[in-house]
């Protein structure tokens, strides 16, 4: 199987236990590993190596300085029919601007142009048949969940296989300093 790409900004270790001590009372949630804890600045898909290599190149291109992230208050994605639990990040400038040179360099490697809109959030869980009731207390419980800022310093590309157990297994293939 072809793994697929796609760029993020992992999120520290030093916040995972913090998080994991949210992952709970929601039925029907799958909660993600640490080991999977990131934010993703631009999904892929799957490629041949020639395409993965140019985008290596443009993503390897991306001049930035390095910015401060802060973890800010929860939701979900499916409004009625829910399907993943996220954790939020306080609106920035600079978390925007590296996902439209991400954008931009999948352009350049010739991929299509992505049509959803950037959402920066962290997946804390994929869900089914969760009832919405138990989502808004969810909610309500984490909403004020914040973090201290991080610098971000560098953004990875990463590849996404499916394992046995229905769980995606992320393995780095490059860092990319912001400098």
């Amino acid at each position: 199987m072809t793994p697929r790409l796609f760029a993020a900004l992992p999120v520290p270790e030093i916040f995972h236990k913090e998080i994991r001590r949210l992952q709970k009372g929601v039925p029907g949630a799958r909660w993600r590993p640490s080991a999977n804890f990131h934010i993703t600045l631009r999904f892929f898909g799957t490629m041949d190596g020639k395409q993965a290599e140019d985008l290596d190149a443009e993503l390897a291109s991306i001049a930035m300085p390095p910015f401060d992230l802060t973890l800010q208050g929860s939701g979900w994605f499916g409004k009625l029919d829910p399907h993943s639990l996220w954790l939020g990040l306080r609106p920035s400038e600079p978390l925007a601007e590296l996902n439209a040179k991400c954008e931009r360099a999948a352009r350049r490697a010739g991929l299509e142009a992505d049509s959803r809109k950037f959402h920066p959030h962290m997946t804390l869980a994929y869900l089914q048949g969760t009832p919405i009731e138990k989502l808004t207390r969810f909610a309500e419980r984490t909403g004020g969940f914040v973090t201290e800022p991080w610098r971000a310093t560098h953004f990875t590309l990463y590849s996404s296989q499916l394992s046995r157990g229905e769980r995606n297994i992320y393995e780095p293939e490059a860092d990319y300093p912001l400098l």
